[in-house]
């Protein structure tokens, strides 16, 4: 008899509803306060993406519709993460990790790659900029780096010059972006050269997912990364931006 609980309470608190899910974790989180209005509705978001507010006496949590349906447990530990966040309260390593397992299941994978290529807004500038075109550069690396096997995916230019995302690569998409801030006659072709490089090997190798684990640079991404030539400068060059 799991936690000391008879079968019919277990079963009652498994047909939960979420709002009544999130009124038990707030009264284990704040039993001497009484319980606010609490409002949870699911949304149409491009990712797994949840968030909370108190607003005039009401707690408004929004959750991606991705997570309608989720069992039970995995409810409770978004709930204690979420009203944790918002109460500063310290969140159990065993809600977290019951919560990154769920994510990393195979078919909750698959339905947030399937929802992000439909509802996903992705800019898309096109690979030349004002002094660079990406093509070349993506071209040129792929044949002295990968044997010219990798396909090639959408290239562009960021919206903005960002200086905390210098590049990215969206397989939703199939789309490596490249800061604009390499766009510049005062940026180092070796530095755009190397961000390139590392989105391809983001390409070449994929996130690895085990259990609640996700892993996005694997040994053998950080092993290929120390072939290109003038590493050390390049990660120098971006250093001065």
């Amino acid at each position: 008899m799991q936690d000391g609980l008879i079968p019919e309470l277990q079963s009652a608190l498994f047909f939960e509803t979420p709002s009544e899910i999130y009124i038990r974790v707030f009264r284990e989180l704040k039993p001497r306060t009484p319980v606010p209005p609490i409002r949870v509705e699911y949304r149409s978001f491009a990712n797994a993406d949840s968030s909370v507010r108190l607003e005039n006496g009401v707690i408004h949590v929004r959750i991606s519709d991705i997570l309608q349906g989720a069992p039970a447990p995995v409810t409770e530990s978004l709930a204690q993460i979420l009203l944790g966040k918002l109460f500063r309260k310290p969140v159990p390593r065993a809600y977290s990790h019951r919560y990154r397992l769920y994510l990393n299941r195979n078919d909750v994978r698959r339905r947030m790659h399937v929802i992000r290529q439909l509802r996903g807004r992705k800019y898309l500038s096109g690979p030349q900029g004002k002094l660079h075109n990406l093509e070349p550069i993506f071209e040129r690396l792929n044949a002295q780096f990968f044997h010219g096997l990798l396909g090639r995916p959408n290239l562009g230019w960021s919206l903005r010059r960002s200086r905390s995302m210098l590049g990215h690569f969206d397989p939703s998409h199939n789309a490596i972006i490249i800061s604009r801030i390499f766009d510049e006659p005062s940026c180092p072709l070796l530095a755009l050269e190397y961000v390139m490089y590392h989105e391809m090997l983001h390409l070449r190798f994929p996130v690895e997912h085990s259990g609640a684990r996700r892993c996005v640079h694997t040994r053998e991404f950080r092993e290929a990364e120390k072939n290109f030539p003038r590493l050390a400068e390049a990660k120098q060059a971006l250093r001065n931006l």
